[in-house]
């Protein structure tokens, strides 16, 4: 009885441990990392990043939407990880409300882009069922050279590149 007991216990260990080891390893979204902005900023500045803030509230069902569907997605995970460190701020709670302010947040979810310096590189409201769609809504964004405006420039320039066409016809 004492050796099945014991048997018992070491099974059940070792589903815990692989059952944590496999939930620690398949994080493939965004890394949403539990820092104040002041953190997030320092951080950002020691690793050479852009901090990536989703505004959101508790009631916000687009939120709720981009949370379940689009941040989860490797592709989304594997572009925003890469570039930013990324934070959630509940625009209601904490340092929320004041940095809904400063930032100019007046629907949610909005994601902001911003510098170390604390440069606003870009803002968007509004969320998506689509990482591809999401993805090159903030390239385009915080990239100049991605903009409409200059990817119709180089486009009327002559230039016909698969890249450009492609994110020009996009």
């Amino acid at each position: 009885m004492i050796v099945k007991l014991i048997v018992m216990r070491k099974i059940f260990l070792f589903v815990i441990l692989l059952c944590w080891g496999i939930v620690g390893f398949t994080q493939d979204g965004v890394n949403f990392e539990h820092l104040s902005f002041k953190e997030a900023l320092d951080k950002a500045q020691a690793e050479n990043k852009l901090v990536f803030v989703d505004c959101y509230t508790s009631w916000c069902g687009p939120c709720k939407m981009m949370m379940k569907n689009v941040f989860p997605l490797k592709e989304v995970g594997d572009y925003l990880n890469a570039r930013f460190v990324c934070v959630k701020i509940d625009a209601e709670k904490g340092e929320g409300p004041e940095l809904a302010k400063r930032y100019k947040v007046k629907a949610y979810p909005t994601f902001v882009a911003i510098d170390p310096d604390e440069e606003v590189l870009m803002t968007k409201e509004g969320g998506t069922f689509d990482g591809g769609e999401f993805i090159g809504s903030i390239d385009r964004l915080i990239n100049p050279d991605k903009s409409p405006e200059r990817l119709q420039q180089r486009y009327e320039g002559g230039e016909r590149s698969a890249d450009l066409v492609s994110a020009y016809a996009g």
